[in-house]
């Protein structure tokens, strides 16, 4: 397993991060204890929630299961770089969502105790809350901070001017800011790659793609399946419409020889500025799978291809639609 630095941080996590979104809804404690049990084996130290993460409003169920696994002992925690997030509602009362310093004041206190830890490695911004100020958000990860409870901030759905903003105000207060933006890029969805990616680059922020498999759509979708994540009726909508760019993309994974999931995971990995995609497993099968993705080299002829099946925006804004 590679480790690598966090944006300009000094904190080191694992080339790819477990994402732990399905555990709850659709995968078991049991079954999710596995799992990060063999994460661990695999070198892979980034576990990834949020508290509005298990399908049950204001009980942070994901959470609880990793709270459940690390009780369990062995080191667990002190091996794991755990982030997790705000914003989301967690309750019907007024103060219960977004980025309020009540809000992100509670809602820290309720993950440290479903997560039975006392400090969160990295607490993300699950989204940009435009009727909160910047001044008021950092002060209260500025506390939180100061007292232990968080180490590093980072940010979710951001766009690249709420990142330039972020950091130039948290800077004028002598903060560090945000070390990460969790933004949702994978082979078919690059506009990140217009605004966000140059922000994070210049801001010394690190990219931690979720959804890298574009809800399954890049995890070869093409074989006809009556059940499962392939046999959704919403999936299948996208198959139809880009039916043509799936054809040619899985006859290329065919040519390498390779897993077409496997491929889009490579693909990310070897796009600058990228720190750790988020993988999603919902099964231990799918976890030991996508090992494959670290091992694999795409060659420049390879990138050239799949630029040309996924052509993304044309890259950075303002050249990508401008002179």
């Amino acid at each position: 397993m590679e480790y690598v630095h966090i944006g300009r941080s000094g904190l080191r996590v694992s080339r790819l991060c477990l994402g732990a979104m399905n555990f709850g809804p659709y995968t078991s404690e049991p079954e999710s204890f596995r799992i990060m049990d063999r994460a661990l084996e695999l070198g892979i130290t980034f576990f990834d929630t949020a508290n509005v993460y298990g399908g049950k409003t204001g009980e942070g169920i994901t959470e609880q299961i990793i709270g459940h696994w690390f009780a369990q002992g062995g080191d667990r925690r002190d091996k794991v770089v755990l982030a997790t997030k705000v914003y989301g509602r967690m309750g019907d009362w007024p103060n219960q969502s977004r980025l309020s310093a009540l809000h992100i004041r509670q809602a820290c206190e309720a993950s440290l105790r479903r997560l039975r830890t006392d400090h969160i490695d990295l607490y993300q911004m699950h989204h940009i809350d435009r009727g909160t100020p910047w001044e008021e958000i950092w002060q209260a990860m500025e506390q939180l901070c100061r007292e232990g409870k968080i180490l590093y901030v980072g940010s979710s759905n951001f766009a690249g001017w709420h990142i330039a903003q972020a950091q130039e105000i948290a800077r004028s207060r002598h903060f560090m800011g945000l070390v990460s933006e969790q933004s949702l890029y994978n082979l078919n969805e690059r506009t990140v790659e217009l605004e966000v990616i140059p922000a994070c680059e210049t801001y010394g922020v690190g990219i931690i793609p979720w959804s890298p498999l574009a809800g399954g759509l890049l995890a070869g979708v093409l074989h006809p399946v009556r059940e499962g994540r392939r046999a959704d009726a919403d999936l299948q909508k996208e198959i139809g419409q880009h039916r043509r760019k799936l054809d040619a993309y899985e006859k290329l994974c065919a040519e390498l020889g390779e897993q077409p999931a496997n491929v889009a995971l490579a693909w990310l990995l070897h796009q600058k500025g990228v720190t750790s995609p988020i993988l999603g497993p919902r099964t231990l099968e799918q976890l030991n799978g996508s090992m494959r993705a670290l091992s694999l080299t795409l060659k420049s002829d390879t990138l050239k291809r799949l630029d040309e099946i996924f052509p993304g925006p044309g890259g950075p804004a303002p050249e990508a639609y401008a002179w």
